[in-house]
């Protein structure tokens, strides 16, 4: 049995995507192609295999930016250990059941300690 991406993304993980660069189809099929999901697309072939291909694209993209990044101190070692700090607790709560209030609160630290680290 295919779950549905309504089981696999809670609300804070799809506002984390409506703020990332991809989508949440391309999340669904990033999770496919990496054996996380079993979901089943209603698209063609051709349409599922070219937003692989965008979805890969992106994710290069994000690991040249990453790197760069680092590269040129603009994201220092702090950063990425609150960055992952966030992660790990995000993916502590994001298969539990989260009031809405309790929600709106994870958000908004994560958007306050984003907007604190890519201050220019």
């Amino acid at each position: 049995m295919s779950t549905s991406p309504e089981e696999n993304l809670n609300n804070i993980i799809r506002q984390i995507i409506k703020k990332s660069s991809f989508t949440e189809r391309q999340i669904e099929i990033i999770l496919k192609k990496r054996n996380l999901s079993d979901q089943q697309f209603n698209i063609t072939k051709g349409a599922f295999y070219r937003q692989i291909g965008q979805s890969q694209d992106k994710f290069r993209a994000l690991c040249y930016s990453w790197i760069l990044l680092r590269v040129l101190d603009i994201l220092h070692k702090e950063d990425m250990d609150v960055i992952n700090r966030l992660s790990e607790q995000v993916s502590v709560i994001k298969n539990s059941d989260v009031f809405p209030e309790r929600e709106e609160q994870v958000m908004s630290v994560i958007q306050e300690l984003l907007n604190r680290m890519c201050k220019l």
